[in-house]
């Protein structure tokens, strides 16, 4: 069975666990590796998400970042990003504060404006975009790096009174190839996502803001992945409300290989359809989706089968 939770997003709540929620994505971005380019323009990202909500999203989360493989990171803290020498070209250097504002701001506020009532998340790990999300009407802050790249994160969000996700990711995106593969990848995220949730509350965060995202495909190769899919039920022990992001993802494309050869985005959809299923049925709350309305009836029926049993 799946727990039920409130989780707290400081003026309102939403109750995760007697319904899957739905999480649809609006990349604000050149480079993500499913819908870059496509809503950089503020109005279209605006439009594509009252889109998104129509389908039946009950929050937006709105990123002008991608953290996509070989991406590189800026860091605000000790967790050092990469050092000049090993910097890459111009084109993949870490995208700035500023910047991540330009494009993450105009959309938040148009779709305020037209929806007043949308819960909004901002996809970030920057503590100066949190903040100025948050104050254009955002919700809740869904870091990539659990609160650990930037040394004002947990106290920005502590401060807010906003709900946050804390995702789980091994090492930064320019290193995800070189990285040693661990002996049980459950066992270590669940050791880490325990102690970084435990960090945050120590910083000022209370337990009913946080959920919790496993990272799919965040520095775990296609192999490891699969343990994360079979047992997933096991992060139910952790006591916090479970995100997932499978969407589209390079480790659905390699579940569906044909000829040896991974399928592009644009044939991914039932394979997403069908690992969504599979971890609503052990236990996630929400679904963070680039196909919400597929995503939405998919999610009902789970939801019923969870329910009859």
């Amino acid at each position: 069975m799946r727990a039920v939770f409130e989780w707290n997003l400081g003026a309102r709540s939403l109750e995760l666990g007697k319904r899957t929620l739905i999480m649809g994505v609006v990349n604000v971005t050149p480079d993500s590796f499913s819908d870059g380019g496509l809503y950089l323009d503020p109005q279209k990202a605006v439009d594509h998400a009252l889109r998104l909500l129509d389908e039946g999203a009950d929050i937006i989360d709105v990123g002008g970042e991608s953290t996509r493989p070989g991406a590189q990171v800026a860091s605000q803290s000790g967790d050092s990003a990469t050092n000049a020498s090993q910097a890459k070209p111009a084109a993949s250097a870490p995208v700035t504060a500023e910047e991540e504002l330009r494009r993450v701001l105009p959309v938040i506020a148009g779709l305020k404006k037209q929806r007043s009532h949308a819960v909004i998340s901002v996809d970030t790990y920057k503590a100066e975009v949190a903040r100025a999300a948050l104050e254009e009407g955002a919700a809740v802050v869904n870091d990539v790096s659990g609160l650990r790249w930037d040394a004002q994160m947990a106290k920005t969000v502590a401060k807010a009174k906003c709900g946050v996700v804390l995702m789980h990711m091994r090492g930064r995106p320019e290193e995800w190839r070189r990285l040693a593969p661990p002996g049980d990848v459950v066992l270590l995220v669940k050791r880490e996502l325990r102690a970084w949730a435990e960090s945050a509350v120590l910083a000022g965060i209370r337990r009913e803001r946080i959920v919790l995202d496993p990272g799919f495909g965040f520095g775990k190769s296609f192999e490891q992945n699969y343990p994360l899919f079979s047992r997933f039920e096991e992060f139910q022990s952790l006591g916090f409300p479970l995100l997932v992001g499978v969407s589209r993802k390079s480790l659905i494309g390699r579940m569906l290989a044909k000829d040896g050869k991974d399928v592009n985005v644009s044939e991914r959809l039932y394979g997403t359809l069908a690992a969504e299923t599979a971890l609503i049925l052990k236990g996630a709350h929400i679904v963070r989706t680039h196909d919400v309305k597929a995503a939405a009836e998919t999610a009902r029926v789970a939801d019923l089968i969870l329910a009859a049993h």
